[in-house]
């Protein structure tokens, strides 16, 4: 242990093999994050990869999940100790991912760190993450978690220096070392972006008529939010968010929205008294789930029916310059924009992806299959953002979710879809099963697959029409001759084994089949895929551990 100049201290560590960044940051079980030096390591690595963060301004918060607290003070010391000049951290260590990503922006921040395992689980078994954002608002390129997992490896040492815990409760400002640490209000700033993105006027008058509405915000971080934008700014009426409060284990509930995880939210959507319109976010407020009285809107629906819509909404006001799609995301939007002659980018998974876009004007409106939403306001999905937009709509129109749905499927047709999520399969039986399917694929077309003739099968690769980066390996994709698509891929996300995602589309445009259940118009691909992959047989598993 070496003396920089007290109380500043440079502590020897030896590298950790597995800090390698996923589709969002690095994501571990608890207990990892928790062993000696695990999370200083990584985040002098951040240091290390970020230099303009030398002398710079430092945006930190996190959804409030096991571990935040203890995390963010070890990053403060980090910081003020790496020479930082600023830092701006929410009241409580609070900040969602998308207020973060606007907090960067709007105080003109050098970068940020977020706390957050997004829709995973959390409490002492669950699983935590830190996240790096650039100055853009955005998440770090491909490029920049390369370096960062490259700087991981040959870390021999981190800065810290001796300083009590912060107290971060009170807005305000602060001395950490030589460093300044603003303490801000988490939403303030977020809400008042709100009011400029949407029609508050129209959606007041909405919420004065007596629409039932019902926002869960699953016991994480956009319960604060939520609570300030529709109970206190719009006047919906209190006791319209659900689950409101922040807590350190989501209150033993799985924070991800999906009709798996919103079950009380799906049934009392589906019950004879169930309200017009109600929507979930999930632990780091990037992902939303939309329900009108009948059921859950598809992520895919949503965004090609928020594409259809857009010129409702003051965010658009002056037109849209295009949409983008992660590639598993159903082409529904594909239809919407080809009529409304909008380019389309389609792009591997992962919201870092779409910045590039974004910030060069090319699209105006970005969304995944796995329930997230975005726009050129900030340079992350948001789930709170997603929901308003539909709220607005449904306020200028005067129609309800069913309405729209039955409208947008009789001009487009209906693109059936679903993800099939095999979980917990071993890493390296997975990635080699993908892999021996992959170095094959192109011999499938042609072929039959659960009485479906292949008509073009390839490993999907990008290459970032901005910067030029060519992201490889991003899936496996079954185009067949009747419209129907299939995709394969192994999630990024998970913190435990492998979890192998399967996405199946179809697209029909008999106003007969709308009403038919997904599973029945699906089933041929579930056939298709249960012929390429021996799950049986190689993993034991007759069947998908989650159906989304």
């Amino acid at each position: 242990m070496t003396l920089l100049a007290d109380p500043f201290t440079e502590i020897a560590v030896k590298p950790f093999p597995d800090q390698k960044p996923g589709t969002s940051g690095l994501r571990k079980k608890v207990a990892r994050f928790q062993e000696p030096h695990y999370i200083e390591t990584f985040v002098q690595a951040i240091f290390d990869t970020v230099p303009a963060l030398k002398g710079g301004r430092l945006v930190l918060g996190g959804d409030g999940r096991y571990l935040n607290a203890e995390a963010l003070q070890i990053i403060l010391r980090m910081a003020a100790a790496n020479g930082v000049r600023d830092i701006l951290i929410g009241r409580d260590g609070i900040l969602s991912t998308p207020a973060a990503s606007h907090l960067i922006r709007l105080r003109g921040a050098d970068a940020g760190i977020i706390l957050s395992a997004s829709h995973n689980p959390g409490g002492p078994g669950g699983d935590f993450g830190i996240k790096l954002n650039m100055e853009n608002g955005g998440p770090a390129s491909e490029t920049v978690t390369r370096r960062l997992f490259e700087r991981t490896r040959s870390l021999t040492s981190y800065k810290t220096l001796h300083h009590s815990d912060l107290d971060l409760s009170c807005p305000g400002q602060v001395k950490i070392g030589p460093a300044r640490v603003e303490i801000v209000d988490p939403v303030a700033d977020y809400a008042d972006l709100m009011a400029t993105q949407f029609d508050f006027e129209a959606i007041r008058r909405y919420a004065a008529s007596g629409a039932g509405v019902v926002f869960d915000a699953m016991n994480a971080v956009t319960g604060p939010y939520a609570k300030e934008i529709f109970e206190q700014r719009l006047g919906f009426p209190e006791g319209t968010v659900w689950n409101g409060e922040p807590l350190t284990d989501f209150g033993g509930c799985h924070p991800d929205p999906t009709p798996v995880h919103a079950k009380a939210l799906l049934e009392f959507m589906t019950s004879s008294d169930g309200p017009a319109f109600g929507a979930a976010s999930d632990g780091d407020g990037d992902r939303n789930l939309v329900f009108g009285r009948g059921g859950p809107v598809s992520p895919s629906d949503s965004l090609a029916l928020l594409t259809e819509h857009a010129h409702l909404v003051p965010a658009f006001r002056n037109g849209l310059t295009g949409v983008a799609r992660s590639m598993p995301t159903s082409s529904a939007v594909d239809r919407v924009a080809e009529a409304l002659e909008l380019s389309v980018h389609e792009t591997p998974t992962g919201w870092k992806f779409f910045g590039n876009l974004l910030d060069a004007g090319l699209v105006g409106l970005c969304g995944e299959e796995s329930a997230g939403t975005g726009g050129a306001h900030i340079r992350e999905k948001d789930g709170l953002w997603a929901v308003l937009f539909w709220l607005n709509i449904l306020a200028v129109t005067g129609q309800t979710v069913e309405a729209l749905l039955k409208a947008h499927w009789s001009r487009f047709g209906r693109t059936f879809y679903v993800r099939h999520d095999y979980e917990d399969l071993d890493q390296s039986l997975a990635q080699e099963t993908i892999d021996h399917l992959a170095a094959s694929v192109k011999r499938y077309a042609g072929v039959s697959l659960g009485g479906l003739q292949v008509k073009t099968a390839d490993v999907f690769e990008y290459q970032d029409p901005v910067a030029g980066e060519v992201s490889k390996n991003q899936g496996l994709r079954f185009q067949f001759r009747n419209s129907e698509r299939l995709i394969l891929r192994l999630s990024g996300t998970g913190t435990s084994g492998a979890t192998l995602r399967i996405y199946m589309e179809r697209h029909e445009t008999a106003a007969k089949t709308f009403g038919a259940p997904v599973a029945t118009v699906l089933a041929p691909l579930r056939r298709a895929y249960k012929d390429l992959l021996a799950l049986e047989d190689l993993f034991g598993r007759s069947k998908p551990d989650a159906v989304v």
